[in-house]
Formats: structure tokens, sequence, C-alpha cells
């Protein structure tokens, strides 16, 4: 009995040891470190203010990060967003509001084994990262001051003569639709800089170059995306990408190592949803009461905000609600809407009354102001104007309506009086402004409200226009021909005349083509010629072939002539042909430019020509009195120009281009083309605004009466001239506005 009782003891004792031997191991295992690639967590998300202008946003995490979080910015909206490699999202939500300075809220979406944190701000704002423990810390410091640009950056360009390279380009469609551009890089440290540039998307990538064989434009309309092509090429030391999506999209845009990706999506309307346009932004929640009294509905939502509601005593009544996945801010507007109430939000409160009481609070906090605004005390103040004279913006200030030199009257009105539109007074009924002419200060007195909204009225008109280059082509193209033919024969025979010897029996003449000349006396012309020697014929002064060189604007008939006579040489038929043909091209070219401001009312004018003069003669007393008067004959190009938001440049312009005619009489007839029109160009694009073209065909018949009828030799009694001339005038004009400042991009 004592030894089956040692023995169990034993056994028992083994059984125990073991079992404490197992604890142990486990024990040991769960005190080891995690696996190195176990995934991290986001346990949680602070904000604190540690200077003035200063926000730092920490991020709590399981486990020390190994490296610092690869990210990028994005200036519209203000954005800025890390990515954290093998990590979770362990807050268990998606959105967590804050009220620290310009930082709004934050974003944590989690994609595979990826997690993205997207810091929402309300002005863009610079950042640093470090880590703290098992923490990272986001300082956020305010931004300097200047002119910001809708621009996502990913990396700053390298200094030094580094250049980078793009190595490869490939286009495919995404599971959703969306079209999805990836770059091979050479390297991480490239600078990226994309935008939006009216309908199309740009990336630059600075101080990049591109080999030879991506240097195209790639159509991709069969993929079925928003995007319609791609276009990739060199812009000095710069690469630049035009993407050029269709119909409405959105883009998003990441760089992870190498590869920098831009994903077009199409933006489709949900046809579940119940607003359309622009609607409400609110999370989602799903009500569904019944008989519930309006002030417990309105609670439910204050505490499923977590905002603040103060509800006034005169809500009262119940409401039936059934409500799916619809946002808070809906379900408050519906259930307002249907009991006749209104709200006024002040931050983190809400407001909720009649709607009737709420306009009669408004009414009295309006009126108490305005009885406030006729006590308040006037401040003077003085703004020293740049750009802006001070007498039109004193002018502005109380409401009177300047018009702009050249700028259209007042349409008239049916009763005859002017169209006059209600001019809006920035100053109270108190406030006064004066102009100091020659410091051109503006003096203005007025409450201090007013006085705010002078100080940024005056910020934004006192600024210097922008300016527009308008380089012209104005050609002038001449293009004539003229074709003239021409007879003259003539006839010769002895016989008994009045005063014996040889004497011409016949003599042919006639104007134009066919006309008689004695031989050997060629200035002596007419009907029946003097006694002329036949032997003349054979003068060494008869040219039987006369082509002589054309002049330039006296063009000459080339003459061939010949003789037909007997051997006696007592009867000669002499013939001689006239034949001229010209052709002329001409062109002339001129470029004017002028440089115009952005006011669609002022006339930017460039003038290059002469003066002619011409004489008047009038009679006073019986005296004539010459006095010499002008005509001008100039190249002329008047533009006004206006630039449209979209940087097109809107432009009326007038061009004319005149020349002197031939005289006549002593009056000078001028010879004018001239273009007026108003066309729509784009910054450094070119158009023809017009053309002037004229076509003149002539043919003229001169013939002998009965003779020139005649087939085959009418020919010998009739002339003939043809003529055609065609001018052509076109303008060519490249507006360019001109920049203030060095673009280094």
């Amino acid at each position: 009995m004592r030894q089956d009782t040692m023995m169990n003891l034993q056994t028992g004792a083994q059984r125990l040891k073991r079992v404490l031997g197992l604890l142990g191991l486990l024990a040991i295992f769960a005190a080891a470190p995690a696996h190195a690639d176990e995934q991290n967590k986001i346990t949680g998300l602070s904000v604190s203010e540690p200077a003035a202008g200063t926000t730092v946003l920490k991020v709590d995490l399981e486990s020390p990060l190994g490296a610092l979080p690869a990210g990028f910015t994005v200036n519209a909206p203000a954005r800025i967003a890390l990515d954290f490699p093998n990590t979770a999202n362990g807050l268990g939500k998606s959105t967590q509001e804050f009220a620290a300075g310009d930082l709004r809220s934050a974003n944590i979406v989690q994609a595979g084994a990826r997690t993205r944190l997207v810091i929402n701000l309300d002005h863009m704002m610079t950042y640093n990262t470090r880590t703290e423990g098992n923490s990272l810390l986001i300082t956020l410091h305010p931004q300097a001051a200047g002119p910001s640009e809708a621009v996502s950056r990913f990396a700053e360009a390298a200094t030094g003569v580094q250049q980078h390279a793009l190595t490869g380009i490939d286009f495919h469609r995404g599971k959703n639709g969306e079209g999805r551009i990836q770059v091979n890089l050479s390297d991480p440290g490239v600078g990226i800089d994309i935008h939006r540039q009216g309908t199309k998307l740009v990336v630059d990538f600075l101080k990049s170059s591109l080999p030879k064989n991506l240097q195209r434009k790639l159509d991709v309309v069969d993929f079925a995306t928003p995007v319609q092509s791609l276009d990739t090429f060199s812009e000095g030391n710069n690469v630049r990408m035009v993407i050029e999506p269709k119909g409405e999209w959105e883009h998003a845009a990441y760089q992870t190592d190498k590869k920098f990706i831009v994903e077009v999506k199409p933006l489709i309307e949900d046809p579940h949803k119940l607003t359309k346009g622009p609607g409400y932004t609110g999370e989602k929640l799903t009500l569904n009461f019944q008989d519930i009294s309006v002030r417990e509905a309105l609670n439910v939502i204050a505490d499923f905000t977590n905002k603040n509601m103060v509800i006034s005593d005169s809500v009262t009544g119940n409401l039936t609600l059934r409500l799916k996945d619809v946002p808070w801010d809906q379900a408050l507007d519906i259930i307002l809407q249907s009991r006749g109430l209104s709200m006024r939000a002040n931050g983190n409160v809400i407001q909720v009354a009649p709607t009737a009481e709420m306009a009669a609070s408004e009414k009295n906090d309006l009126t108490a102001r305005q009885e406030v605004s006729e006590l308040e005390e006037l401040h003077t103040e003085s703004f020293r104007l740049g750009y802006q004279t001070a007498s039109s913006v004193a002018l502005m200030l109380n409401g009177i309506s300047v018009a702009a030199p050249g700028a259209p009257a007042a349409t008239p009105m049916p009763g005859g009086a002017a169209q006059q539109n209600t001019p809006l007074r920035i100053l109270s009924k108190r406030g006064s402004a004066i102009a100091d002419g020659r410091t051109n200060t503006l003096f203005v007195q007025d409450t201090a409200s007013r006085l705010d909204d002078v100080r940024k009225l005056i910020k934004q008109i006192d600024v210097p226009a922008k300016q527009v280059l308008i380089e012209a082509r104005v050609v002038q193209a001449h293009d004539g021909f003229a074709q003239n033919l021409g007879v003259r024969l003539g006839y010769t025979g002895a016989g008994p005349g009045p005063t014996g010897g040889n004497s011409p029996r016949l003599q042919m003449t006639g104007a134009g083509g066919i006309g008689g000349q004695a031989l050997g006396n060629p200035a002596s012309q007419g009907g029946i010629q003097g006694t002329t020697n036949v032997g003349t014929v054979f003068s060494p002064t008869t040219s039987n072939v006369n082509l002589p060189v054309d002049q330039v604007g006296n063009p000459q008939a080339g003459i061939f002539q010949f003789a037909l006579f007997n051997a006696a040489a007592s009867k000669v038929l002499n013939v001689e042909i006239n034949a001229m043909q010209s052709d002329e091209v001409g062109k002339i070219i001129s470029s004017p430019r002028v440089v115009s401001e952005n006011n669609d009312s002022e006339w930017a004018v460039v003038e290059q020509g002469q003066e002619l003069p011409y004489i008047i003669s009038t009679v006073a007393g019986g005296t004539v009195v010459n006095t010499v008067s002008f005509k001008d004959a100039v190249l002329k190009l008047g533009v006004k120009t206006k630039i449209t938001p979209d940087n097109n440049i809107d432009m009326t312009v007038e061009v004319k281009k005149d020349s002197a005619g031939v005289a006549i009489s002593g009056a000078i007839p001028i010879n004018t083309n001239k273009v007026i029109t108003k066309v729509l160009v784009e910054n450094g694009g070119t158009v023809v605004i017009g053309g002037v073209y004229t076509q003149n065909d002539d043919h003229v018949v001169n013939k002998v009466p009965l003779l020139g009828d005649i087939p085959i030799l009418g020919a010998l009694f009739r002339s003939k001239a043809v003529s055609s001339v065609k001018d052509e005038l076109l303008v060519f004009l490249s507006p360019k506005i001109m920049q203030d400042e060095l673009n280094l991009r």
C-alpha cells in the first residue's frame, strides 16, 4: 500500500516537472522579441502645439520603425502623404478630425501590407519627421509666403550637374477602368512636378534626359480609359509628359523607389446617391425611429458627430425616420426641413431653432450692428498706390463708376435716358475718400471694419497689369501675267505718181496691231506716206528680228519683221509682227510689333509710312489760294487685348496697309487694304485674321472691220491683249503674354 503510494507520488512529480518545463519554454518564447518580418500597426494619433505656428502630429506604433516613411505633398488640396510599409491600421477607423492650427484631419488607408497616412491641411506647410521610441513625430511648419501653384511635388531636383534619366514608359488599363502610366526612373531622386493645364495633365521631370526611343506620342484610345493620348518629349534640361484625358476625371500620383505611377480615373456619378451635384460630405449613418421627438433625433446626430448642439425651447413635435447610409449633414437637413427649422453653425456648435425665430434673431443682430456702425468711431488711413491712380480709386470707393478711355458710352434706354447700373459703394454712409494727385496717395476715413474692406480691395486692384506682345506678319502677294500680239502690214508698188518715179500704191494703216510705216523712215506713220526708196528695205539699220530686253515696269513688245518683193524690188510686201508676254511675281512682307496692356478699352497702335502732299485751291476775294494738305499712306497695327482666366488672349485687331497710287490731275489716290476683326487666340499661338483676294482678267481684241473676221488671214488684221492680275493680302498674328518674372521651370 505504501509502495503504491510512493510510486504515484513519483509519477505525479515527474508529470508536474514536465508541465513546468513546458510552461517555462512557453514563457521563453513569449518573452522573445517579435520577428523582423512581423507586421507593425498604427495604434494612435495625437496632436500638440509646442510653439506658435508649429504643430506636431504624433503617430504611435506597436514597434519602432526601421526607417522613416517616404512621402510626398500635394498643394491643391493641401495634403501630406506618408507611406508605412508592412504596417496595418489599428485605430479601428479611417478618419480622425483635428482642430490645431492649419491641421484639419488625417486619413488612414490600408492597401495590403502598406498603410498610407494622408494629412489634410487648410494651407500648405513644410514638414520634417523623426522617430522617438515607438512613435513617429511629424512637425509641421508654416510655409514661406509667396504665390502657390497647384502642383504636386514628389522630390526636389538635386543640385549640381547630375543628370537623371527616364528608362521606360508603360501604359495599361486598371481593373476599374482607370488609365495607369508607369514611368521607370534611373534613380529615386528625380524631381517631379505634376499639375493640370487646362484639360490636360502635365508632368515635368526636372534635370532629366529622355532616350530617343521614348520620345514619341502614344495613342491609347483603344484601352477604353479616360486617357486619349500620351506625349513625352524633351524640353531644355527637363522632360515633359503631357497626358490628355477626356470627359470628367481625377488623377492620383505616387512614387515607389524608381517607379513613378500616375492613375487617371473616370468620375462616375453614383445612381443610388440621394443628392446629385455638390452634395453632402459627412459620414454616413442609419436611423430607424418610430414616432421619436425632434429633440431626441437631434441629440442622436449630436452624439454621432461629437458636436455641441443648442436646441431652442420652441422646438417641439415628433417624427418617424427611416434613413439608411445617409450622410449625417443630409439627415440633419432633412429633419430641419420637415419641421420648419433652421440652423446656424459657429465652429463646433450648432444652434437649432424655428425658421421664423432664427430670422428674427438675425434681423435683430443686423439692426444692432447697423446701429453700432452708425455710432462707431471713425479712423483715417492713407494708402500709397503704385499702379492705380488715387483719384479713380476714390471714385470707386464712393460708388461712382468711371468709364475707361475709349470705352463705349452707356446704352440709351427707350425713353431716351442712359442705362445706369446701381454702383457698389464700399464705404459706409459716414465714410469718405480723397486723393492727392501729386503723391498718388489715397486718404480714407471710415470705421475699422470698412477700412479692412478697403485694404483688401486695394490689395486686389493695385497690381501691375499684364502685357501682351503682338507680332504681326502682313504678306501682300502679287502675281501678274500679260500677253499681247499685233501685226503691222504694208505694201509698196512701183507706178506713176504725181511727180513721177516710184511711190506707194497702197499703204494700210490702223491703230493697235495694224499700222503703216514708210520703209526706212520709222518716224513717219499714217495713211498715204511719202516717197520711199525700196532699197532701204535692205538698209543695215533694218532688223528682220527685233526682240529687245524688257525693262521692269515698262514692258515692250518684241518685233518680228520681214519683206516680200519681186526680182526688180519694185513691189514690196512688208509684214511686222509685234508680240509681248510678261510674267511678274511679287511679295511684300511687313512685320510690325506692338506691346499692349491687359485692358479691353485701350488701343495700342504702331504706324510706319509716309504723308503724301497735295494742293487744294480755293478762291477768296477773287484770288486763288493754294494750300498744301497731306494724306497718310501707312502700315498700321492697332490692337486691344484682354487676357482670359485660362491665359487665352481676346483681341480686337485693326491692320491697315496703304500705298500711294498713280497721280491723276495732281490728286494722289491711296490704295487701301484694311482688316478689322476680333479673335480669341491661345498664348503663343498664331492665327490668320483675314485675307483680301482680288483677281482681274482682261481680254481685248482690236481689229479692222470685216478684214479682221476673215478666217486665218484675219489674224493679219487684228491684235489681241490678254492680262491676268492676282493680288492677295494675308495677316498673321502671334500674341504672347509677357511674364513679369523669369520662370526657371
